[in-house]
């Protein structure tokens, strides 16, 4: 998380609201984007987070709820006044502009002197790797050189607060990584504060410092990218972020040193967590397919939850190995292997899988918790 920040948060959204007819796209929202934090908006379509986006740059007017940009209401405002730089998903560059003309529109319509404009442009397009493109149209440039153009233009009126409408997604995947870096570097040198709507969870892992995970126009779960995917609140945001497996269970004892034991339907768990469970609760006890190893029965190590499966398949990931497993119950489970060169589990063999203590995570099941007691 950036260091050094003001007091004032950089965007507060207070109960936000929108609501499209009978339907409700945005559910009383709160949100706090502290100074040059980089906060993302995660989920699938439908889910809210564009019309929330578009609330804050006042293209949508909320229905209820505030929003608060350094401080200042400014929900009532035109999206002119209210000092954002916005990066579109389809760059909204003007065709018959150039490169700097684009760049310089959002000075122009300020009002600053010629040579100020100058000087501004030919940094940011310095600042984003475009030197000697300047004269450049958009048709003339790269979908990469077009993304860094908007990006440029965005930042060049040094906004007090950056929005990013999904902007990658019109590039091919390696591109894609690149400029994911190159946004992520850029926006932690100028410690400018940043919203950034996306669907890709690559992109949220990789490049926020906190991410809200969104359905149904509500935020599900709002954290730092190792919080959302190890700690999941809801079945739905450990679904969505990556893949799991989820074997049903309940607490089946009392707590001892840290430890919590549970009966599942693949066989006994434990668990390291830092308070209890409710007793009785109906659990979903989440673990990620590269924490489930496989090991020949009855060698797991110490201390480990160590349960029996049979192989069902095996697909070839390059790097890694898929392995479709069989739990004792007749459920199915996933488990991710490094690829070591050697192919040492076929479909047909029996194993154990097992996983560490602090492998697991518990959901309450059709909740949003773990269920712990209060």
């Amino acid at each position: 998380m950036p260091e050094g920040r003001m007091s004032e948060a950089a965007l507060e959204l207070r109960g936000l609201e929108k609501r499209f007819g009978a339907q409700t796209a945005v559910a009383a929202i709160d949100l706090q984007v502290q100074q040059g934090e980089f906060v993302t908006l995660l989920g699938p379509s439908g889910c809210g987070k564009t019309t929330t986006l578009n609330m804050i740059a006042g293209f949508i007017t909320p229905d209820a709820g505030s929003i608060r940009l350094g401080g200042r209401a400014v929900e009532n405002l035109p999206p002119h006044r209210r000092d954002l730089g916005i990066v579109f998903q389809d760059y909204a560059l003007f065709p018959h502009r150039n490169a700097a003309e684009n760049v310089a529109f959002g000075l122009r319509m300020r009002k600053l002197a010629k040579t100020e404009i100058a000087a501004r442009v030919a940094d940011a397009l310095r600042m984003v790797r475009l030197d000697g493109l300047d004269k450049r149209r958009p048709l003339q440039l790269s979908g990469g050189q077009r993304q860094r153009v908007a990006l440029a233009r965005a930042l060049v009126i040094r906004p007090a607060l950056l929005l990013l409408d999904e902007p990658l997604s019109n590039l091919d995947l390696k591109l894609r990584e690149e400029m994911r870096s190159e946004i992520s570097t850029l926006q932690r040198r100028l410690g400018i504060a940043t919203v950034f709507v996306t669907h890709d969870q690559d992109e949220a892992l990789t490049m926020s410092d906190r991410i809200a995970v969104m359905r149904q126009g509500r935020i599900e779960q709002i954290g730092t990218a190792r919080d959302i995917y190890e700690r999941p609140a809801s079945v739905f945001v450990a679904t969505f972020i990556g893949s799991t497996n989820l074997v049903r269970a309940k607490p089946a004892g009392p707590p001892s040193e840290g430890l919590v034991p549970l009966a599942t339907a693949a066989g006994p768990a434990i668990l390291r967590l830092d308070r209890p469970l409710a007793a009785g609760a109906d659990l979903l006890l989440a673990i990620r397919p590269e924490r489930l190893q496989l090991t020949p029965t009855g060698t797991a190590p110490d201390g480990s939850t160590a349960w029996p499966v049979r192989i069902e398949g095996v697909t070839y990931l390059g790097g890694r190995l898929e392995i479709a497993l069989r739990l004792a119950d007749g459920s199915p489970a996933t488990a991710h292997a490094m690829n070591l060169g050697a192919m040492a589990w076929q479909p047909g063999h029996v194993a154990d899988a097992w996983f560490r203590p602090d492998d697991a995570w518990p959901i309450l099941d059709g909740g949003a918790s773990d269920g712990a007691a209060p």
